[in-house]
């Protein structure tokens, strides 16, 4: 147990300069402007903030570079940024607009950006989206560009592998739970943090604090994200940013492993 005060990140979906909310990786409601969002994260004195891109890996297309420069430029927390990187240059650009971490997703699978990012920039910068379906057989399978595309990999062998390729973390999503704010997928997460020694980021399914502190408590990850939780609320899930108050993220502290 650590009485350290635990890491929680929400995650911003964005595409064409508009703030978006999927369930499953689908179906992305609009909910507005992205820049007044972070804008309001940093009155609630959130501690870090990921931002991705869903649709610029599927459109082929390059991380927007000037609405990267907004985000940097109005918050002030760390943030990391993910969506359409696929070489080392545009992790250099990105990085060098004061982003402190890049979020690497359909990429990452061969491993040979994540090791050429690693030794470039150093792991403490790279982040690898490992995107888990749960078959009928209650295999973890990790899919690539928005959930579309089976790597044919379980998520503990994939994980394992970013790692040795150079990951320094790791964002773990269920897709199946994304946006379904009934709870965590405890056993990957446990599954992937025991197997791992960097830091796990968890997301996927967050709904309450409880939740939260059940994950922390029990699964050894290092963080947890959500999405839904921090920017919909109530039954008719309203559009609404929110984030716990100190005292509420400190009595979150469990088992949690790996900082950063």
């Amino acid at each position: 147990m650590t009485s350290l005060r635990p890491r929680l990140i929400p995650c911003l979906q964005v595409a064409e300069g508009e703030l978006l909310k999927t369930r499953q990786f689908k179906n992305p409601v609009y909910l507005g402007d992205p820049i007044n969002a972070v804008k309001i994260f940093n009155d609630l004195d959130c501690d870090e903030l990921v931002v991705v891109d869903i649709r610029a890996t599927l459109a082929r297309r390059e991380p927007d570079y000037a609405l990267i420069e907004e985000f940097a430029s109005e918050a002030f927390m760390p943030l990391a940024y993910g969506g359409g990187i696929q070489s080392v240059e545009q992790i250099r650009r990105i990085l060098s607009i004061g982003i402190e971490k890049v979020v690497i997703g359909a990429a990452a699978v061969d491993g040979d950006l994540i090791s050429a990012a690693a030794a470039t920039f150093g792991s403490q910068s790279i982040v690898v989206a490992v995107d888990v379906r749960r078959t009928f057989l209650g295999r973890h399978e990790v899919w690539t560009r928005s959930g579309t595309r089976n790597a044919g990999i379980d998520a503990r062998t994939y994980s394992l592998r970013m790692e040795q390729y150079g990951a320094g973390e790791l964002f773990v999503q269920s897709i199946d739970l994304e946006g379904a704010r009934s709870g965590y997928d405890l056993a990957l997460m446990k599954q992937i943090s025991a197997a791992v020694r960097i830091p796990v980021i968890a997301c996927g399914g967050a709904g309450s604090l409880e939740d939260i502190r059940h994950l922390m408590q029990s699964s050894g990850v290092a963080a947890a994200a959500a999405g839904t939780m921090f920017v919909l609320h109530g039954k008719h899930k309203a559009p609404l940013i929110s984030y716990p108050r100190p005292h509420e993220i400190a009595s979150l502290a469990g088992a949690t492993r790996g900082t950063t």
